[in-house]
């Protein structure tokens, strides 16, 4: 199956327009971004459509695996052919950027499918621990992706390679090599509607192994990577079963669960990956083979500095014209111009080092001195060396000539579902924020309640006594954090007179924190973005949601923890995501304005990310060694069971546990900051620190107040 829409061939009809596949990936890497799953609907469900189904319950994955080994040997016997021609090396550079866009985002698609309103249904738990594995989760820079990142530093072309979506920009990487993950990833950002398509593509991804073109890069360099680690079908850690196992353990247990019509979206994306990979694959072995040929990469130097060159070189003539008109040309069809330079003065064929143009030209008193980088000399000094001595020899590639494709996307006129209503309270936004997807006026409205709720948590800051102090403590905040604990336990002996609620106010109070503690995490669910879960500070922060959801273990689950003691007090609520949860007439509205918080300060983890360090270190702290304690008394008290409070005191703790990430994770923050930025950071931390609780009064809502009209003046 080709990809989408060629750039040349329609660039415009019946009130589409195209997009770039490059753009298209950068924007899907994005945490923030208005996702472009809408506008490419169309587009999407057409390469669905075209790629059919293929049974990926049953022997799909097996021909997907005899394809891939079949496509690795191939690549393999190339690399050898370059070996023994001596441009191996080109080779590896070029199958290391032929293989970046999919491979440093590798199990990326899966970075959504979990959300608030689904934390207790086991698939999505066994989504979420294929995921953790994916990113390798509690250590920083651990991903799949980071273990390519490492193979491109080790070859040198990791320029471009960092945040993912700058990859976009380097034009040695070829727009099919994003069209496959820039598609994926757009699926991602709209689980709800392609949750089928993605456990689908990711089986078959995982299936299909460790990229045909890296076999070829191994077999050269055996040890320049981690190489079990860039194979999305291995298992990331000893004794654990293979991750292309567990992705068919997922794609069984969610047709199991979704019926046909879930069995039908497997087929689908599993087909469409498979066919998007086909393509893929075969287009990297073409350029991997045509770049055997000097040609081939000195065309394509040309093409790229034609444009830029031509307002230099108005005098100088070659064959008897200017060489601007030379390189106009060269823009669209460089090879009449590198024939008539492999004819001048300036080359001689055979003996870069004899040559004006990589010799004098190129020196430190020449003309062209740092025109071209190391790496583009290279390229010119190879061409040159490969011409033939014979004057009458042939300079177009020995091996036909290749260019790859530009690609696009069609876009549909306006997104499908279009603006939507803003919720009228937190109540009716409680539903809509559970889930990933938002509309536009959903999205505004959590944008004002996130200014609103800081506002408030601002107001009188400095006239008050706030728990964290009014600078960065000089040796950072684990000594501050164990001060705090200490106090948290004076507090609880201090309390420890004091009576223990009645049944009916702990039953109560368990209740009207239902809608908070069920979606415990949330603050942090933006941090299941790929990339900011295998950052220094986002690992610990996507640590803390993977503990807080069991580790993909539905006993160790929070949400079905504290659901359990519920049912213990005689209440059975709805699911979560459910218009009845809501609804239920049994919670106070107050009961949803921290939820709402917590759900609309999660979806924005770059743009909040000093006030999430600081929520994030308040929550964690906030029970350990007191209240925790205090609700365990007064549940044991009552014949309930303590299991959520004591497994809360222990993973939170000061030395080891989800407290002491969250003030390794501000430390970090702050570290990374130059001086002049670290005080007004310092503020934001704080303030998101005392948004836990902020004040309620007079004063402090009108300050909430007058942002929100602020914050709908920028929206």
């Amino acid at each position: 199956m080709p990809p989408s829409t060629p750039c040349s061939d329609r660039a415009e009809q019946d009130g589409a327009t195209t997009l770039p596949v490059r753009t298209v990936f950068a924007r899907a890497c994005e945490p923030e971004d208005t996702p472009l799953a809408d506008t490419l609907r169309s587009a999407l469900a057409g390469e669905l459509d075209r790629a059919g189904h293929a049974d990926a319950l049953g022997d799909g994955p097996a021909a997907v695996t005899a394809w891939a080994d079949a496509e690795r040997s191939q690549f393999t016997l190339l690399f050898g052919d370059a070996l023994r021609e001596g441009c191996a090396d080109v080779l590896v550079r070029r199958a290391a950027l032929a293989c970046a866009p999919l491979s440093l985002v590798s199990g990326a698609w899966l970075q959504w499918l979990s959300e608030p309103g689904n934390a207790e249904d086991p698939v999505t738990l066994r989504l979420l621990a294929q995921f953790a594995a994916d990113v390798g989760a509690g250590h920083p820079r651990a991903s799949r992706g980071d273990a390519h990142l490492a193979l491109m530093r080790r070859v040198r072309v990791a320029a471009h390679a960092r945040p993912a979506g700058a990859l976009a920009r380097d034009r040695r990487v070829t727009d099919t090599a994003f069209h496959l993950p820039a598609l994926a990833l757009t699926m991602s950002r709209r689980p709800g509607r392609y949750r089928g398509e993605i456990i689908g593509l990711d089986l078959c991804l995982r299936a299909a192994g460790l990229l045909p073109p890296l076999a070829g890069v191994r077999g050269c360099l055996p040890d320049a990577a981690d190489w079990a680690a860039l194979d999305p079908g291995r298992a990331r850690a000893p004794g654990h079963a293979p991750a292309v196992e567990a992705a068919r353990e997922i794609a069984t247990a969610f047709t199991g669960a979704a019926g046909p019509a879930g069995a039908a979206a497997v087929e689908r994306g599993f087909a469409w990956a498979f066919a998007a990979l086909r393509h893929w694959s075969e287009e990297a072995y073409r350029e991997l083979d045509a770049a055997r040929d000097p040609a081939f990469e000195m065309t394509e130097l040309m093409r790229a500095r034609a444009r830029e060159a031509s307002a230099y070189h108005e005098s100088f003539v070659l064959r008897g014209r200017p060489l601007k008109e030379w390189l106009t040309e060269a823009r669209t069809d460089p090879e009449p111009f590198l024939a008539a330079l492999a004819g001048s003065r300036l080359v001689r064929p055979g003996r870069s080092g004899a040559s004006r143009l990589t010799g004098e030209l190129v020196s430190e008193r020449g003309r062209m001195f740092r025109v071209f980088p190391d790496e583009d000399l290279a390229v010119i000094r190879r061409w040159i060396d490969g011409l033939p001595t014979n004057p009458a020899g042939h300079t177009r590639s020995r091996r036909g000539v290749y260019r790859p494709p530009a690609v696009a996307l069609r876009t549909s006129p306006a997104a499908p579902d279009g603006d939507g209503s803003a919720p009228k309270g937190p109540r009716e936004a409680y539903p809509r924020l559970l889930r990933r997807s938002l509309t536009p006026a959903t999205r505004r409205y959590a944008l004002r309640y996130v200014e609103r709720w800081l506002a408030r948590s601002r107001y009188g800051m400095n006239r008050t006594d706030p728990p964290l102090p009014a600078t960065p403590p000089p040796d950072g905040l684990r000594p501050w954090l164990l001060d705090q604990h200490d106090l948290h336990d004076s507090a609880y002996q201090d309390g420890t007179d004091v009576p223990l609620p009645d049944r009916a106010t702990l039953v109560d109070s368990t209740l009207q924190l239902a809608p908070l503690t069920l979606i415990d995490g949330a603050w942090l669910s933006g941090h299941t973005d790929y990339q900011l879960a295998a950052a220094e500070r986002g690992h610990f922060l996507f640590a803390t949601y993977w503990d807080e959801l069991g580790n993909g273990e539905t006993e160790l689950n929070h949400p079905l923890i504290y659901r359990a003691v519920l049912r213990e007090m005689g209440i059975e609520l709805p699911p979560t995501r459910s218009p009845e949860f809501a609804a239920w007439p049994a919670f106070r509205d107050r009961s949803f304005e921290l939820p709402v918080y917590w759900l609309a300060i999660g979806r924005f983890p770059r743009t909040y990310e000093p006030e999430i360090l600081g929520l994030n270190l308040a929550m964690e702290l906030s029970g350990v060694g007191g209240s925790y304690r205090r609700a365990r008394q007064a549940l044991a008290h009552h014949g309930f069971s303590t299991m959520f409070v004591d497994v809360h005191n222990t993973i939170d703790n000061v030395a080891t546990g989800h407290s002491a990430w969250a003030a390794d994770a501000v430390d970090g923050y702050l570290t990374h900051l130059p001086p002049t930025a670290r005080a007004d950071a310092w503020d934001r931390i704080r303030t998101g620190y005392r948004s836990l609780n902020p004040p309620s009064g007079f004063r402090a809502r009108t300050a909430a107040r007058r942002a929100r009209v602020e914050a709908s003046a920028h929206v």
